[in-house]
């Protein structure tokens, strides 16, 4: 339930700087009534897309493997071969969650020779997956 609170307090900073949240009001409706009219609907719809944006996030990180994956690459840039050595996925199933992470635009790549280096390339990634150390990995050590 923390986690939950926690994740909704970053979503509403997230979003408060939006472009989404400057009010759509004209000359002719300039009330104090419709001011606070415009500035729930604005709210709502910032809510809507944070909550948008942060479920798409943890669909993409609720696969265990693909956890993984991104918890390995918190430590660096890694080739395929030296992440299927590291945390234990066979190389079908790691081509295929790198896929998903990368259409997700949650890693990025770079080629070097016939090698393709794959890092984080998402801060809220980033932030979900220091969150989640902090409460589970961190505790282990």
């Amino acid at each position: 339930m923390a986690v939950t609170a926690l994740l909704y307090k970053e979503l509403i900073l997230a979003t408060s700087t939006s472009p989404m949240s400057t009010s759509t009001h004209s000359a002719n409706h300039d009330t104090s009534s419709d001011s606070a009219d415009f500035s729930s609907i604005d709210l709502a719809k910032q809510m809507q897309q944070a909550s948008m944006q942060a479920s798409q996030l943890l669909k993409s990180l609720s696969h265990p493997d693909r956890l993984l994956l991104l918890c390995q690459l918190t430590q660096g840039e890694y080739c395929v071969g030296e992440l299927e050595g590291l945390v234990g996925v066979g190389q079908p199933s790691l081509s295929q969650q790198l896929g998903i992470l990368r259409k997700d635009e949650l890693v990025a790549t770079r080629r070097e020779g016939k090698q393709i280096y794959y890092r984080i390339a998402s801060d809220d990634a980033l932030a979900v997956l220091d969150l989640l150390y902090q409460r589970f990995c961190a505790k282990t050590e």
